[in-house]
């Protein structure tokens, strides 16, 4: 897909936080282009028309970006210190990727469970040479690693049982961040009541998806 169409779908959920680079654009067309692919052998999304993926999926990855890390770069633009990601349930790398995208400076870690996927996800960082980012093919119940300052939840199965498990990958001091029906809101306050929640930030171009991010408190 051209970039300049890329750039247009994006803008309302970028709004005023800054453009993306050449760079930045020319990586999700390519992203597109090697999803597409997959896609026609494996089901990575069933969002298969190449303009709902950029709205649905980067639109809604970019929009959790830019509320997660608005300061990408720091005073004099230089990048801003690192923090960690673990993105449960990457599926085709959404929300993660393009939230490394966004801020190259962190360290993501992408959980998904389904072989054929984690080859995906394998396959898109050598396309698009990103490093600093670390695939764990299996479930998140028995990630064995650190636990990381931001964690991402997003278009999983079994949702309630699935966020407990993400919520204990979230460092102390660090934050949740879902991507959910308005509806599910109630339920995940509930779910994880020793979390600081935001009030749901409503998706662009959607009556019924928000974002949702709570704060860890620290121990």
């Amino acid at each position: 897909m051209e970039t300049s169409r890329i750039t247009e779908l994006l803008q309302p959920f970028l709004a005023t936080s800054g453009a993306l680079s050449a760079a930045q654009l020319h990586s999700i067309s390519i992203y597109i282009d090697l999803l597409l692919r997959w896609n026609a052998r494996i089901n990575l999304t069933s969002v298969r028309q190449p303009e709902a993926i950029v709205t649905r999926h980067f639109g809604e990855s970019l929009f959790a970006a830019r509320h997660l890390f608005p300061d990408r770069m720091g005073t004099g633009g230089s990048p801003i210190k690192p923090a960690s990601l673990i993105d449960v349930g990457s599926g085709a790398g959404f929300p993660g990727v393009p939230i490394k995208l966004w801020a190259p400076a962190i360290h993501l870690t992408l959980i998904e469970s389904t072989q054929k996927k984690v080859a995906f996800l394998r396959q898109l960082a050598r396309t698009l040479t990103l490093t600093d980012i670390n695939m764990v093919p299996g479930r998140a119940e028995a990630y064995p690693g650190p636990p990381a300052d931001v964690v991402t939840l997003r278009a999983v199965e079994r949702f309630s049982s699935a966020l407990p498990v993400a919520a204990r990958l979230v460092a102390p001091g660090g934050r949740l961040a879902l991507l959910i029906g308005q509806a599910q809101t109630a339920r995940a306050t509930n779910l994880i009541p020793g979390a600081d929640w935001c009030a749901p930030v409503p998706l662009p171009l959607s009556s019924s998806r928000v974002l949702l991010i709570g704060r860890s408190r620290e121990q």
